[in-house]
């Protein structure tokens, strides 16, 4: 095989490994740390700067910006913090991701990675056959700590190759020595690289290496560390492709944060570069222009000062790129169909997990909560186009709901089998999730009865109409306490209880009223036989729905459902 060619491919081995330990690393870090991240999280207030900072700490222990970046999209979306939330903590994901960095700088170079990583995964491979589910997440840290110096060994080997082709030196040489030009083609270079391995880590430690090597001068190693700012918002934005309006603009605002700073950063590249100079020579340190063991300390140092300075400069303006990414991005009410959060694949740990999926449950009671929304517009419309287009809307959203349903179902499932202490929670979200299914059906079968009702040329008088917008009225109210009690856990669970069941008790009556009044009698009432059983069924449906939006309540707050009062059935 031809020598330059298994140099090459020994290189994206070596990345391979790279790459592959960084990822065992981060996933036994979060399973390690899951409840301290939601502690974080909660922690969250409306402090821009605490955002910056759990941004940061998130980013820190999870080691990929990457992946806290598609978590902050993941959460806008299910709604668990907002967009200017999401944009804070971004903020600071890309001031954490140079931890990685200084971690390389500071010991990828100075020590015999090799002599290193192979003890290393003498100590944290018998842990991985161990049963306490910590100690098995710790030796997969340690495993995947190895593989990462190790592959970074072996890359920096490979370039060493590489470098003494004299064809290789004469290609880069090509395209460094451009001037300005060079700088911007570079630019290029680090964000198309980075969009291609999906880890600015990965690309900064190649460009690292490079440099150290003297492949490429300093300058434009500098050049492509801006671009690989640039190429990290990649994963995000993929990342929000199938995911709702607001998450789209989370991570649409990683872009917008991260090419701005790369502009303004060109302006004062020369400048900004002799600083750099100038900190590490003050600190004792060779000109790393000159000097091959000063770039890596100076590369990670301008990774570190330009990720500050953004965001010291754009940390106040998380509002005014709120309101730029919106327009970016407008507001789509079609993008509701499937979910949006829970297969990134991101959050391993189970206890974020179940996070997540109660935030896609309230997103899935809001959804029914809208359905019924459309199902009033449809008994209130005359114009025979719209009544069609509001009528497929209801249809289209039921056979969501179904899909929905399945897919939390399979999701808690997974989750499950690594969640034997959170069993509990499981199993009540598995009760809500069938609660707000039921709820869906209800709109449904409400839909096709006011359908039925227009395809028969069947008129209500304004008495039958106003017991209809009466128990529509109380389901209504029925689903903000629902919608209440879902979100937030109240602190007296009686008293919030008491308000579902009070209005049971009035949708329960206003049933019973109508059926007294109407169906037991209708041979006897001037109205039309067939208009008042249509009436009765959307009555008595609307009241099946009330109970599913009870039921809803009762198991969110795990309510005993013997305290339900009696529904008169």
């Amino acid at each position: 095989m031809d020598s330059q060619l298994f140099q090459i491919l020994t290189m994206l081995g070596a990345l391979g490994m790279f790459l592959y330990g960084m990822k065992t690393m981060s996933d036994s870090l979060q399973k390690i740390a899951g409840d301290k991240l939601r502690n974080i999280l909660a922690a969250m207030t409306s402090n821009v700067f605490k955002r910056v900072l759990v941004g940061l700490l998130i980013t820190v222990i999870v080691q990929s910006s990457s992946a806290t970046t598609v978590m902050i999209v993941s959460f806008v979306n299910a709604g668990l913090i907002n967009l200017t939330q999401g944009i804070g903590m971004i903020m600071g994901a890309n001031i954490g991701t140079t931890a990685t960095v200084w971690l390389i700088s500071l010991f990828g170079f100075k020590v015999d990675l090799g002599m290193l990583a192979i003890p290393l995964i003498g100590i944290g491979f018998p842990l991985l056959f161990m049963k306490r589910p910590r100690l098995k997440s710790a030796g997969e840290m340690i495993v995947g700590f190895s593989l990462l110096f190790l592959g970074l060994d072996l890359m920096k080997k490979a370039m060493s190759g590489l470098q003494s082709d004299p064809s290789w030196l004469e290609f880069l040489s090509n395209f460094s020595d451009l001037g300005y030009w060079s700088i911007l083609l570079f630019v290029l270079i680090g964000t198309l690289l980075t969009v291609i391995i999906q880890a600015s880590s990965a690309t900064m430690a190649i460009t690292i290496i490079m440099c150290n090597n003297g492949w490429i001068p300093f300058d434009c190693a500098l050049a492509m560390v801006l671009g690989e700012n640039i190429g990290t918002t990649i994963t995000a934005n993929l990342a929000a492709i199938i995911a709702n309006t607001d998450a789209k603009r989370a991570a649409v605002a990683h872009l917008v944060f991260n090419v701005f700073g790369v502009v303004w950063m060109l302006i004062v590249f020369g400048w900004f570069e002799d600083m750099i100079i100038s900190i590490v020579e003050w600190g004792g340190g060779l000109n790393p222009v000159e000097y091959a063991e000063s770039r890596p300390i100076a590369l990670s140092l301008f990774h570190s000062l330009f990720n500050i300075t953004n965001t010291c400069l754009l940390v106040g303006f998380t509002a005014t790129i709120a309101r730029i990414v919106t327009r970016i991005v407008p507001q789509n009410d079609e993008n509701v169909s499937s979910l949006k959060n829970l297969d990134r694949g991101m959050l391993s740990a189970s206890q974020l997990s179940i996070v997540q999926v109660r935030n896609e449950l309230v997103a899935y009671a809001q959804r029914s909560v809208k359905m019924f929304g459309f199902v009033r517009s449809l008994f209130a419309e005359t114009k025979t186009d719209k009544f069609d287009l509001i009528y497929e809307r209801i249809h289209r959203y039921e056979n969501i709901s179904d899909s929905v349903e399945t897919e939390i179902y399979n999701y808690l499932s997974k989750t499950s089998e690594d969640s034997k202490g959170d069993m509990k929670s499981i199993q009540i979200m598995l009760k809500v999730v069938s609660d707000i299914e039921r709820m869906a059906d209800s709109n449904y079968r409400l839909a096709k009865y006011i359908k039925l009702k227009r395809d028969n040329k069947l008129s209500f008088t304004q008495e039958l109409r106003g017991k209809v917008n009466q128990i529509f009225d109380l389901v209504e109210r029925a689903q903000i306490v629902m919608n209440d009690n879902i979100e937030q856990s109240p602190t007296d669970v009686n008293k919030a209880m008491e308000r579902v069941y009070e209005l049971e008790r009035e949708i329960n009556k206003l049933r019973s009223d109508f059926r007294e009044s109407y169906l037991v009698n209708i041979d006897k009432i001037e109205l039309c036989h067939n208009s008042v059983v249509v009436c009765a069924d959307i009555i008595a449906e609307a009241e099946r729905l009330a109970d599913s939006i009870v039921k809803v309540s009762e198991h969110t707050l795990n309510v005993e459902l013997h305290s339900k009062p009696d529904s008169n059935d």
